[in-house]
């Protein structure tokens, strides 16, 4: 039996989707529904049973998980890189993932854990998944501080030998709608576009970089699901490692393949960035994939045009079709 924590959210159900597509239907999701939209992305999934995360960690604080896992899948998280509440997200980030990842290796479980491309801050350190220097990276928000705290933790654990944390990239596809202002720009550019007839991008804070000039690495979810459960079967894969497509793009070639998907001309209108975001900005992120190239996963992204496609295709305009 497998757990996939978050598993009714953006990349939990992915991966519960890309089980499903091997046959694999013995699954627990646990996540916490409260009242987002996110239990629809439950339907189309088969599963074994649903727990709630509260329920859960009483479960494992108490020693009576009432399941017996082959592996667990921890992609439940506070995902908001803009929340305030910094003991909230030490609660849900850090201590939640130190007291699964405990009990998964007292019980010789499989632990896939999300880490975040977030801990490289402004990227000063580089992007290269090198344990040897995590102690030296400065996350820019809590978000990203909160999933630091993890991976120093068990680094100084000494479980990177056992377990395999995944810091991914800027991850877009079907099934973020419920995740609000924290969804990506593709899905915002898709109703930006609808409302407006044009997308809205910042204007650079920096003479280096030319507006909608700066690059990140967008990655497709339904390629990071593929590698996710390729790493479950091989648990000779451990360490921690970057998940991305290895390959920046700014972000006026986000806002083409936009509007080529839409069949539309390109319209972008640059404002200027808020005064919150100015000094925490990152200009540029691309994933060093070195680390899981050399575990031996197979590695085979798909380019931004052909991942925004897909996604507004067969995704975003047959919901809009369907009235949402």
């Amino acid at each position: 039996m497998i757990l996939v924590t978050g598993g009714a959210g953006f990349i939990g159900s992915a991966v519960v989707w890309e089980l499903n597509r091997r046959g694999i239907e013995d699954i627990v999701i646990c996540d916490h529904l409260g009242s987002s939209d996110k239990w629809k992305n439950l339907r189309a999934l088969k599963y074994a049973d649903y727990i709630e995360k509260d329920e859960f960690l009483s479960h494992l604080v108490y020693g009576t998980v009432p399941f017996k896992f082959s592996s667990v899948i921890h992609m439940g998280a506070c995902s908001s890189t803009t929340e305030t509440d910094c003991s909230y997200l030490a609660e849900n980030n850090f201590a939640y993932t130190k007291i699964l990842a405990e009990f998964c290796i007292k019980n010789r479980i499989r632990f896939i854990y999300a880490s975040s491309a977030a801990t490289y801050g402004a990227g000063e350190k580089g992007f290269k998944d090198d344990l040897n220097s995590i102690e030296k990276l400065r996350p820019l928000n809590m978000y990203g501080y909160s999933k630091q705290m993890f991976d120093l933790y068990a680094k100084r654990m000494k479980w990177f030998d056992r377990i395999a944390g995944i810091k991914f990239f800027n991850v877009y596809g079907p099934n973020e709608y419920h995740k609000g202002e924290m969804s990506s720009k593709i899905y915002k550019a898709y109703y930006e576009i609808l409302n407006t007839g044009k997308i809205r991008l910042f204007k650079s804070g920096d003479p280096k970089w030319k507006d909608g000039g700066s690059v990140r690495d967008f990655v497709y979810v339904k390629d990071c699901a593929k590698i996710i459960c390729d790493m479950m079967n091989d648990k000779s894969i451990t360490g921690l490692f970057n998940l991305g497509s290895g390959k920046a793009r700014s972000w006026n070639d986000l806002a083409a393949a936009v509007f080529k998907s839409m069949d539309r001309k390109l319209k972008i209108e640059y404002f200027d960035m808020p005064d919150n975001l100015k000094g925490r900005y990152q200009y540029f992120t691309e994933s060093d994939n070195s680390g899981l190239k050399n575990s031996g996963i197979r590695l085979k992204f798909t380019s931004l045009e052909k991942g925004v496609e897909d996604y507004m295709k067969n995704y975003l305009i047959p919901l809009k079709h369907l009235g949402d």
